[in-house]
């Protein structure tokens, strides 16, 4: 077995070892049942559920400290659970992790590559340790330095790379070759707009060749660009899931934004407006309202206005994923204690 703490691949297990009881195929990749993980006194994940169907894209969202990378971590079998039950690819992942790690790729936050060797040595070493062949691994490493613009960089020592260049390396070790389940915790961050969009290009042709993807980000609009499906985890439970549309759709049809000028005017209006349809960002000084009622809206305007506060911009437009977020997971985004709360 061989891996990185940011790039895990696993050679191909010894056969004799790689016997084992797999569940029947019900064309889900990924099945979570009630998982749980603590880390001392600290529950991070409080009975999870989720199922990811084969060949598709689940974008899993929430605020740091919900509880993602653990659920990462467990998946890919860095971590044991505490209770409940997980399989990926038809194996459990307690009594089966040989098999699971042999059919798992991953990228985690945190980078780890050979500093010392080439961009191009790093990656025909992770083709050679998956027993790919010196010669695809040459090619393969090629292919990979064109798609993510570092042809030029590939014969030059990594630890003289800049920190985007070293992280488009990173997310090019994981491609080399295509595992039946991908997981990616947060593997945009730090990228520039460009490099974003060629990783999102490459998590697009994971899909096409059949790979099920299990991406974490807390970006919402990679989420709403790449996923088939959108779960949104709060406090380590599952608080929605559904298809970008269908989670638009239960925020509302319509979202109103009223301005405030002085925050004297938006710290009453908070208050008239209270209620869990209403968001409120104190920075901007604005309050967000989503629904389908437009009763709901007029009622709340003319409360607004009958205390003679100043609105100072009013827009009305369609519920975007940032507004699901918010509405669902209003609370401070601080870290949670414990290892790998996040």
């Amino acid at each position: 077995m061989w891996y990185t703490v940011s790039t895990v691949s696993w050679a191909t297990p010894n056969p004799r070892r790689s016997r084992g009881s797999r569940a029947v195929d019900n064309g889900n990749a990924i099945e979570v049942l009630g998982l749980r993980k603590s880390y001392g006194d600290v529950e991070v994940l409080k009975g999870v559920d989720l199922k990811v169907r084969r060949g598709t894209i689940l974008a899993l969202l929430g605020p740091n400290g919900a509880g993602k990378t653990t659920i990462v971590r467990t998946l890919s079998t860095l971590t044991r659970v505490t209770g409940g039950s997980a399989s990926v690819n038809g194996y459990d992942v307690m009594t089966h992790s040989d098999q699971v790690r042999a059919s798992i790729g991953l990228v985690s936050q945190f980078m780890a590559l050979d500093y010392v060797h080439t961009g191009r040595e790093n990656l025909v070493m992770l083709g050679r340790l998956h027993r790919i062949g010196t010669a695809a691994a040459k090619k393969r490493a090629a292919e990979l330095l064109e798609q993510f613009d570092l042809v030029e960089a590939g014969d030059r020592p990594v630890k003289t790379y800049s920190g985007g260049m070293r992280r488009r390396l990173d997310l090019a070790i994981s491609l080399i070759t295509v595992p039946p389940v991908l997981f990616l915790d947060e593997p945009t961050v730090g990228l520039d707009p460009r490099s974003r969009r060629t990783m999102w290009d490459a998590i697009e042709e994971f899909r096409a060749r059949g790979t099920t993807v299990f991406l974490t980000t807390q970006y919402l609009e990679e989420a709403d660009e790449l996923a088939d499906r959108i779960a949104v985890i709060d406090q380590g439970r599952i608080v929605a899931e559904g298809t970008s549309a269908e989670l638009k759709q239960d925020v509302g049809n319509e979202r109103l934004e009223m301005g405030f000028r002085a925050a004297a005017d938006f710290a009453k209006a908070r208050d008239l407006a209270e209620g869990e349809r209403v968001v409120c960002d104190e920075e901007a000084m604005t309050l967000s309202v989503s629904t389908d009622d437009m009763r709901y809206v007029i009622s709340m305007m003319s409360r607004i206005e009958g205390a003679g506060l100043d609105i100072g911009s009013v827009s009305m437009s369609k519920p975007s994923l940032d507004d699901v977020f918010l509405s669902l997971t209003q609370r401070d985004s601080t870290e949670e204690e414990g290892v790998g709360a996040k």
